[in-house]
């Protein structure tokens, strides 16, 4: 494992942390591969994994310095390799959590926005400054445009470098939750620990439903049908909806079904 990221386990649930503090936890080739690394080595184990970074920074997004001195050594790839740890995240069966601690810029935005939830500190700071390099934000981009926010709001954030704190992050829905700084880890935590207790096979392929509906399937009947589609998929893969029908029966509460 890359030293540069640290994996804490625990039961049903894991925390990775980006830990390059000094460089604001941008995104080197080691630690790209150290996140590859780590979620194949989380797979079938975490139901949960939160992603937070170290010091007062979630990720500032690419390490542009060592880009640029690949680049005067004809060597590519690295946003190749960048894309390839954002769509890891989306392909994953676990449910990814950011707790976003501070500084998320361009590739920190992204990140954000490829969890599939999102608890933010009042200290964080989202933008993309790839403008003032003249640049469209490839990946932040589209990352914040089908996260659900508005066109001006992705306007906002992809043509002025203006960034947002995270209580306009929440305001905007591209995080779930504002809290205070020291509150943050809690509150990812006793989320991560809340979805854990679930199937993995149900998250999974809720999670593959939250994809296509509606961003592949806008029709009303198709989306009700698909709905019946990801439980037959459910139903062939676990016995887990029978167990709760059989619980919920007996009178026994189910994970999450509260008093």
């Amino acid at each position: 494992m890359s030293a540069e990221i640290e994996i804490i386990r625990h039961d049903g649930w894991a925390q990775i942390r980006v830990n390059r503090e000094a460089q604001r936890n941008a995104m080197n080739r080691a630690t790209r591969q150290g996140l590859m690394a780590a979620f194949e080595e989380l797979r079938g184990k975490a139901r949960a994994i939160i992603l937070t970074g170290t010091g007062v920074a979630f990720c500032a997004g690419m390490d542009l310095k060592e880009r640029e001195q690949d680049r005067q050594a004809g060597i590519e790839g690295a946003g190749d390799e960048w894309v390839a740890v954002n769509m890891a995240i989306r392909a994953h069966p676990a449910i990814f959590i950011a707790a976003v601690n501070g500084l998320a810029l361009g590739g920190g935005a992204t990140l954000i926005n490829v969890c599939d939830l999102a608890i933010a500190s009042t200290k964080a700071s989202i933008g993309c400054p790839e403008m003032g390099f003249s640049t469209y934000p490839g990946m932040a981009g589209p990352a914040i445009q089908l996260s659900g926010v508005t066109r001006k709001q992705a306007a906002w954030l992809v043509l002025t470098t203006n960034r947002i704190d995270g209580a306009t992050a929440e305001r905007w829905g591209m995080v779930n939750q504002c809290v205070e700084p020291e509150a943050l880890l809690p509150t990812a935590q006793a989320l991560a620990q809340k979805v854990a207790q679930f199937d993995a096979v149900a998250l999974a392929e809720s999670k593959k439903a939250l994809d296509r509906i509606p961003a592949i399937i806008t029709d009303w009947q198709e989306a009700m049908d698909h709905g019946q589609m990801v439980n037959l998929q459910i139903r062939s893969k676990t016995t887990a909806q029978a167990e709760g029908s059989a619980r919920f029966a007996a009178g026994i509460k189910n994970p999450g079904q509260g008093v």
